[in-house]
């Protein structure tokens, strides 16, 4: 609900104070879980929980690279999203294994107030966070810029062969600060109209970023190929270890992106098929693969946008996600009643295949 408001207002006030209050009702919500445990606190902290994410989706990019930009290191992007994402992965790894002494030692309320303490240290990390944006128009279109400084390569998720922009449409006169709310709501949308690079951007990361709610599965995948009980959380924390590998070379690679999306679907679908746990080492791959994908895009939409409309935007590709996410949930949902982990996770792999085939096709 609050996915695409929460990047109109980034764009129209102070990103940083968003990225403060984020975590603080995050932390509201669970301090209600934690010390009000009924059900309306707990209905009341799910909506809190997710405000907070909402509030970041789109915002903390948009932060992160136009203070980047400002700096002359743009390009640098990329790299530090994907090895912010990997380093992500691996602190929810240690923290899921951390939490069981957490809770047998302190019991649910031990492991609330962990969390609400982790909220707050988000809180004084965001206060850190650097803000010279330009709130009266901003400054256009960033033009496409490369890991290692150069122009944007083909082969990339994002934007294979593409040019930097077709035009800004957030041009003279700023519609972006007209109007208010809806006049950068409608900026934001007249770009993806206009613009096909950045379209195209938006669209790439929804799908790829949507189609990776596979992994809510995964624990049932590995479950379903005979591993022991004991063993499937190994199975799933080596699937995580994929998935930080793959964020953390997102900023590489570009170049082949046609054939790795390949070697990742034909991975995740053998993988999950093989109803083996040795397949699961095939799903890592593949899902580390995907990951790569998706961060990869994500990064590369920054290079696509203007900076007056650019939370709005990415919040937006974030709502798309979210709409590929429900559809796949759905799907699956739908197939569970008559088949297995396995066939419907492999059924994940034709997204990926057929985004691989449109990449090479607008290369050739």
């Amino acid at each position: 609900m609050l996915e695409v408001p929460s990047g109109v207002w980034a764009d129209r006030f102070s990103r940083r104070r968003l990225l403060t209050l984020s975590p603080a009702l995050s932390g509201a919500g669970f301090a209600l879980w934690t010390f009000l445990p009924s059900y309306g606190a707990f209905a009341a902290g799910f909506v809190l929980w997710g405000a907070g994410s909402s509030l970041r989706s789109g915002t903390l990019e948009a932060l992160v690279y136009e203070e980047l930009k400002r700096a002359g290191a743009a390009g640098a992007y990329g790299r530090l999203l994907g090895r912010s994402r990997a380093l992500s992965t691996l602190a929810e790894t240690a923290a899921t294994a951390v939490a069981a002494p957490v809770l047998a030692a302190g019991g649910y309320r031990a492991v609330g107030i962990a969390s609400v303490l982790v909220c707050v240290a988000g809180v004084a990390v965001a206060r850190t966070f650097p803000e010279h944006r330009d709130r009266s128009g901003g400054s256009g279109r960033s033009g496409g810029v490369a890991p290692d400084g150069g122009p944007a390569r083909d082969g990339d998720p994002a934007h294979a062969g593409e040019p930097a922009h077709d035009g800004d449409p957030a041009g003279d006169g700023d519609p972006a600060r007209e109007g208010g709310f809806g006049g950068t709501l409608r900026a934001g949308l007249t770009e993806i109209r206009t613009s096909r690079p950045a379209r195209r951007a938006v669209l790439l990361v929804s799908l790829l970023t949507g189609c990776l709610a596979y992994d809510e599965y995964l624990p049932l995948l590995a479950a379903a190929t005979g591993a022991d009980t004991v063993h499937v959380p190994l199975l799933v924390v080596l699937v995580s270890a994929g998935a930080a590998a793959g964020n953390w070379y997102a900023d590489r690679g570009h170049a082949r992106a046609g054939p790795l999306l390949t070697l990742a679907a034909v991975c995740l679908a053998a993988g999950a098929l093989s109803g083996h746990p040795a397949g699961m080492a095939l799903v890592a791959a593949g899902y580390g693969l995907c990951t790569w994908a998706a961060t990869a895009a994500a990064a590369r939409l920054q290079d696509r946008i203007a900076d007056r409309t650019r939370a709005t935007v990415g919040s937006l590709a974030g709502l798309g996600s979210e709409v590929v996410s429900v559809l796949f949930f759905a799907a699956y949902a739908l197939g569970s009643t008559r088949y297995g982990p396995g066939p419907l996770i492999a059924v994940a792999a034709l997204p990926y295949a057929v985004t691989a085939l449109a990449l090479r096709g607008r290369r050739t």
